[in-house]
């Protein structure tokens, strides 16, 4: 069973209709017992660092998905701000602490000075660092829909699968271990999306 987490910052419903288009069910819920019975977790979101990390702790959703992520291994997908949580710390409208899963900062585009604008709004290439089952028979240079003004600046160099360019390098995807996040939606890069979110179902850790 794959659980999309509802926490209230979500783009649920296209997430969820992507996998439609794979035949592959998926369950939205913010329900601890239905997270812990999952095979499969993914943590979307759209919106502000600080509300996510607060609407997971007034769920009570940010030790549920520890114990399960990082302590059991189960495979993890993170979009958008669902990739951005995962850090240390978030500095949207103040510092906020994150899930701490993956070491790095979450801070604001620098990119007026180049003369572009945000939020990042449309599609741009990712450029591959390193091999991932995420991004198997994805070419290369894939383009993938973006929107967003802030981004995962990683703390460990390892963690990094592979980065886009808008005004500097952007972190795009991301993996360690059982845990994958994507800066891009997915759910709105058609055919590409739809591979990597059909590689995340298939992979065995």
């Amino acid at each position: 069973m794959i659980v999309i987490i509802d926490y209230g910052l979500g783009n649920l419903f296209s997430v969820r209709n992507a996998f439609k288009l794979l035949g592959v069910e998926a369950v939205l819920s913010s329900r601890p017992y239905d997270i812990r019975n999952a095979d499969r977790l993914i943590l979307p979101g759209v919106g502000a660092f600080g509300d996510g990390i607060s609407n997971l702790k007034r769920l009570g959703l940010d030790g549920v998905l520890t114990s399960e992520v990082v302590d059991k291994k189960k495979p993890f997908l993170g979009i958008c701000l669902g990739l951005q949580l995962l850090a240390d710390r978030g500095f949207e409208y103040g510092e906020h602490p994150g899930l701490g899963w993956m070491r790095g900062e979450v801070r604001k585009l620098d990119v007026e000075k180049s003369g572009f604008k945000l939020p990042h709004i449309g599609w741009n290439s990712i450029q591959t660092v390193r091999p991932s089952p995420l991004l198997d028979g994805i070419p290369p240079d894939a383009d993938f829909y973006f929107l967003n003004s802030y981004h995962f600046i990683c703390g460990n160099s390892e963690d990094l699968v592979a980065d886009s360019s808008y005004g500097g390098k952007v972190t795009a995807v991301v993996q360690r271990e059982n845990i994958f996040g994507v800066q891009f939606h997915p759910e709105k890069s058609q055919d590409n999306g739809l591979r990597l979110l059909e590689n995340f179902v298939n992979w065995e850790p």
